[in-house]
C-alpha cells in the first residue's frame, strides 16, 4: 500500500463518512438563541459547555463548522466570503450530561435548523510536514522500562528530551510544543520513517517567534538542522490529501428565535457592581486587573476609560469629545461575572475566569449609565494608505485553500526567515482578492492604520510577503516606521514596502475614507456611586 493511500484511510478512519452526511433535527436542545455578535475587539471565537449550556460566542459559520465537524478551519472549503466574516453567538440549553459527542451532533442539527446548512465531504491536497530517515538514525532503541513522553526544557536553546516514544507519537506531539509554533506554524506533522518500535533521543535547537518586537539576528541552529544532524532524521513540507468539509450553502441570516429566548440566555452585558472614584494616587500611565473571582480594577482617564471599552482604540479614532477628557484619572472597582470552574490565567482571550472582551462591553454600559456618553461610528477622512499597483507579480489563487491570512511560508514550505532572521514576519494569504488583503494588511501590519485597494486589480490571489517588523525596521536603520519606501541596509533588514514591492505593489500615504468614534456627549465626572 502507497504510504498517501494509508494517509487517506487513517483519516477516513478518524472521520468516518457519517460525520459528512447532512445534520438532522436538532435533538435535545430545548432552547436556542442564536444571533448577530456585538463588535468585538478580540477576534476568535469563545466556547464553554457544562451546567446545562453549551456557548459559543463571536463564532463565524467556519469556525462553527470546523467545530461541529471537528476539523480545521483550512479543511472547510467553499461557500461565500461571509463565511469567515459574519460573527454570531449561539447558545443552547443543553442536558447536563452531554457529552462532546453529543454537543456535536447537536451544533449540526442546530447549524442545518438555523442556517439550512448543507455540506458534503471531500478530499483535497493540504502542505503538512513529513519526519522522514536521512542518511542513519541518531536514536536510541528503548528498552521498555522507561515512562514514555517528551520534555522540554525551555531555555536558548531548547531542549527537548523524548523517552520510549514511537515516531507516530513523536510526530503528534511535536507540533503542540510551544517552541516549535515559530518553524511549524501549527501544520500537521507526519511520521513518514517506517521505524518501528519506541525510542530514546534529545535534541536542541534555537527559538523562533512569529512576532518577535526585536527579531534576532542570527540562530544558533534550526530545528531543520537539528533534526538532521542531531537525530538523523529530516523535517520537510509535503503536500498529503486530507479529508475536507465542502459548503454546498448556507443562509447568511439565520432563522428568527422562539420569543422571550435571546433575553433568557444573552441579557445585557453588565457589572454586577461598580464603584467608580478620583484616583488618588495619581498614578501614571493606564492599567486592568482582573482577579481570580471577578473583581476588576482599572485606573485611567476618561480617555483611556473609552479606549479600552471599545477595544484599545486609538486616540485620533475617537473625535468630536470634550478637552478636559485626559485630565482627571478615575479608578474604577467593579465586579464581573466570572466562567463557572474559571481556571486561574490567561486562557485564551480569558483572563482569570473572565472574557476580555465581555469585560469592554459592561465597561462600555457603565460608561453610558455613570458617565451618560453617547457615541456613534461614522466613516471620515483620516490618515491611512492606499494600496496601487506597479507592475503587480501576483499567482493566482487556488480556489480551494479558505481565504485567509496567516503566519508561514506558502505551498512551496520556503522560508527565508532562515537565511535572514531580522526579517521575522513572514505572511501567507491564500485566495484573497486585493481588497482583502488590503484590509489584511491594516489589520496584521499597521495595528491602526487603515488600508484601502486602490490597484483596480480583481481577482483572487495567493500571496507571501517577508519583512522586518516596523517597530523593529525603525531600529535596524534608524528611520521612521511609517511613511514611504525606504530601500534596505545591508544588514537584511527588510521594511514592508519593499517586501509589498516584490509583489508589484506600492503603499501611498494619504488621507483616506475609515470608521471613527464620534462622541456625542460624555460628562467629564460620572455619577454618585
Amino acid at each position: 500500500m502507497l504510504k498517501s493511500e494509508f494517509v487517506i484511510l487513517n483519516f477516513v478512519a478518524y472521520f468516518p463518512f457519517a460525520v459528512f452526511a447532512q445534520p438532522g433535527e436538532t435533538a435535545n436542545l430545548s432552547e436556542v438563541d442564536v444571533h448577530p455578535s456585538a463588535p468585538n475587539s478580540i477576534m476568535e471565537m469563545r466556547v464553554r459547555s457544562g451546567h446545562g449550556r453549551y456557548e459559543l460566542r463571536n463564532a463565524t459559520l467556519v469556525d462553527l463548522i470546523r467545530t461541529a465537524w471537528k476539523v480545521d478551519a483550512d479543511n472547510v472549503t467553499g461557500g461565500p466570503d461571509w463565511l469567515d466574516t459574519d460573527r454570531f453567538d449561539v447558545i443552547a440549553t443543553v442536558p447536563e450530561n452531554s457529552t462532546p459527542e453529543n454537543l456535536q451532533s447537536m451544533l449540526k442539527g442546530l447549524l442545518k435548523d438555523h442556517f439550512r446548512l448543507l455540506v458534503h465531504g471531500d478530499t483535497k491536497n493540504r502542505s503538512a510536514y513529513a519526519i522522514t530517515v536521512g542518511k542513519k538514525s541518531a536514536m536510541e532503541p528503548a528498552s521498555g522500562s522507561e515512562e514514555s513522553g517528551c520534555v522540554a526544557q525551555a531555555a536558548k536553546p531548547v531542549t527537548f528530551v523524548c523517552r520510549s516514544m514511537t515516531m507516530a507519537a513523536f510526530a503528534k506531539t511535536l507540533p503542540r510544543i510551544r517552541e516549535t509554533s515559530g518553524y511549524l506554524f501549527n501544520y500537521p506533522v507526519l511520521d513518514r520513517t517506517g521505524l518501528q518500535g519506541a525510542w530514546n533521543f534529545s535534541f536542541h535547537w534555537s527559538p523562533r517567534r512569529a512576532l518577535l518586537p526585536t527579531p534576532l539576528r542570527a540562530e544558533t541552529i534550526t530545528i531543520f538542522d537539528a533534526f538532521e544532524k542531531q537525530l538523523g532524521l529530516k523535517l520537510n513540507m509535503i503536500q498529503v490529501p486530507i479529508p475536507v468539509v465542502v459548503v454546498d450553502s448556507a443562509n447568511k441570516k439565520p432563522t428568527a428565535n422562539l420569543p422571550g429566548v435571546t433575553e433568557k440566555l444573552s441579557p445585557q452585558l453588565e457589572f454586577e457592581v461598580a464603584v467608580i472614584k478620583p484616583d488618588a494616587q495619581l498614578l501614571e500611565g493606564a492599567s486592568v486587573r482582573i482577579e481570580l473571582g471577578g473583581t476588576v480594577r482599572i485606573n485611567m482617564s476618561l480617555q483611556g476609560l473609552i479606549e479600552e471599552a471599545w477595544g484599545e482604540l486609538k486616540p485620533h479614532r475617537i473625535v468630536d469629545g470634550p478637552k478636559l477628557m485626559d485630565t482627571t484619572r478615575w479608578a474604577i472597582v467593579a465586579k464581573a461575572p466570572v466562567e463557572q470552574d474559571a481556571i486561574a490565567g490567561w486562557n485564551g482571550p480569558v483572563w482569570n475566569g473572565v472574557d476580555v472582551d465581555s469585560m469592554r462591553m459592561m465597561l462600555r454600559a457603565l460608561l453610558v449609565d455613570r458617565f451618560k456618553l453617547a457615541a456613534h461610528y461614522e466613516d471620515r477622512m483620516v490618515s491611512g494608505y492606499a494600496l496601487v499597483a506597479s507592475r503587480p507579480k501576483l499567482g493566482k489563487a487556488d480556489p480551494a485553500n479558505r481565504a485567509g491570512c496567516k503566519e508561514g511560508p506558502g505551498a512551496d514550505g520556503n522560508d527565508p526567515r532562515l537565511a535572514n532572521p531580522l526579517a521575522s514576519r513572514l505572511v501567507t494569504c491564500r485566495n484573497m482578492t486585493i481588497t482583502q488583503f488590503a484590509g489584511k494588511l491594516s489589520i496584521l501590519l499597521f495595528g491602526d492604520a487603515p488600508v484601502i485597494d486602490s490597484t483596480g486589480i480583481s481577482g483572487r490571489y495567493d500571496m507571501t510577503i517577508n519583512f522586518t517588523p516596523p517597530s523593529a525596521f525603525a531600529k535596524a536603520v534608524g528611520t521612521n516606521a511609517g511613511g514611504d519606501a525606504v530601500a534596505s541596509e545591508p544588514n537584511g533588514a527588510i521594511s514592508i514596502f519593499e517586501a509589498l514591492s516584490k509583489l508589484g505593489l506600492k503603499l501611498q500615504s494619504r488621507k483616506v475614507m475609515a470608521s471613527v468614534l464620534v462622541i456625542d456627549h460624555v460628562n467629564e465626572v460620572p455619577t454618585e456611586n
